[in-house]
């Protein structure tokens, strides 16, 4: 079989006009896709100059939605990228000059990180890890991987990319060969793709595309009208008649009875639970605001508050509420969901629920609140 060679880069999939739109494309999505993650990222892992708002209430849920939409509309743009440059990848010589060869490292640093990212972060949407590696590391460290080989290639590319992108795209007067699409029905077809996939899964963090997103992974449903990632039983969670609330501050505690806490003023609020995989789904929260509930044992305000759950061992069995989440008055210690008491898979008998928080940190089943 004769190796392609650029000069024999001629099927209309193959133009270089084709391949500079759909890489931009390609570009824009990778890039809303790699900006989201680092915001997801930074939110359960901050450092100590990131500060994420609590206003608006659903601005995670939104982040977090384009993350995983992004990258669920990249994966057949990457397939049709790939198809435009292929016979590039095996051109001969193998390497031309320095930058030919820093710009081949880059395209197989490309295509690997960004076919793990896409591949594994499917996989975890569905919740489906045959790896033995903990995700969310692996994935922000390859995350950078893919957006700087990406960066890097787009240097060396760039005088071709803006060549091609000047030029319109018009079709020959006829196909290349019978059957095969013209440079403006590639592109369209292309389109049609990402916006087919994108149709077929955003169902899952945006409500009135449900009945259309057959391929979406959770229909915003469960128990209680909210789905369940965690149950009691796979936390090691029962219901204890025993249980008492912990709050504790520097020089002083408090400990309440589920009772207690019920006789307590309450709040009621409408808030979403945006899960790190892309899910999300709102529901009506009634519970103690925690700067109520704070301010009500004498601990100080304007402080982290950290979170413990009855969960001993889990990755998420402990969070932190910043001081401006803790002090927001739609952070609460929500004791019912829908107008019913908390079940136990839904985090009874209290779990925080807050404003514009990853549905990881949204911890249940509290046992303990520490004001730092």
């Amino acid at each position: 079989m004769r190796i392609p060679t650029e000069t024999g880069f001629t099927r209309s999939a193959h133009d270089a006009r084709v391949t500079a739109r759909v890489g931009l494309w390609l570009g824009v999505a990778f890039g809303v896709c790699f900006v989201t993650g680092l915001l997801s990222h930074g939110i359960q892992h901050p450092p100590g100059w990131f500060d994420w708002p609590t206003r608006p209430v659903s601005l995670y849920r939104i982040t977090q939605g384009l993350h995983v939409v992004s990258g669920v509309a990249a994966i057949p743009l990457l397939l049709a990228k790939l198809w435009s440059v292929y016979p590039l990848l095996f051109a001969r010589p193998v390497v031309r000059s320095v930058a030919h060869a820093v710009e081949r490292g880059s395209v197989l640093l490309l295509i690997g990180a960004a076919s793990f990212e896409l591949i594994t972060g499917l996989l975890n949407v569905f919740q489906a890890y045959p790896w033995r590696f903990f995700f969310p590391p692996v994935h922000y460290a390859v995350g950078w991987i893919a957006i700087g080989s990406m960066i890097v290639h787009l240097g060396v590319k760039l005088p071709r990319v803006l060549d091609g992108l000047r030029r319109p795209v018009t079709d020959e007067p006829a196909p290349a060969r019978p059957g095969a699409l013209g440079r403006r029905a590639f592109l369209g077809v292309t389109a049609l793709a990402a916006g087919a996939a994108v149709l077929a899964t955003a169902g899952a963090t945006v409500p009135w595309l449900r009945r259309v997103s057959v391929l979406a992974w959770t229909s915003g449903t469960g128990p209680q009208g909210l789905p369940v990632n965690r149950t009691a039983a796979a936390a090691g969670v029962t219901a204890d008649p025993g249980w008492r609330l912990e709050v504790v501050w520097p020089g002083g505690s408090r400990t309440l009875s589920l009772d207690e806490l019920a006789a307590m003023d309450q709040r009621t609020a409408e808030l979403p639970i945006a899960c790190v995989e892309g899910w999300s789904a709102s529901a009506t929260w009634t519970g103690v605001p925690v700067s109520w509930l704070l301010a009500a044992a004498g601990a100080p305000a304007g402080r982290p508050v950290h979170v413990e759950s009855l969960e001993r061992d889990g990755l998420y069995a402990r969070s932190v509420l910043p001081p401006a989440h803790a002090s927001d008055e739609l952070t609460l210690l929500a004791l019912a969901v829908n107008g019913e008491r908390l079940s136990l898979d839904h985090g009874f008998p209290a779990r925080i629920i807050a404003p514009s928080r990853p549905g990881v940190l949204q911890t249940k089943w509290v046992r303990r609140l520490e004001v730092k």
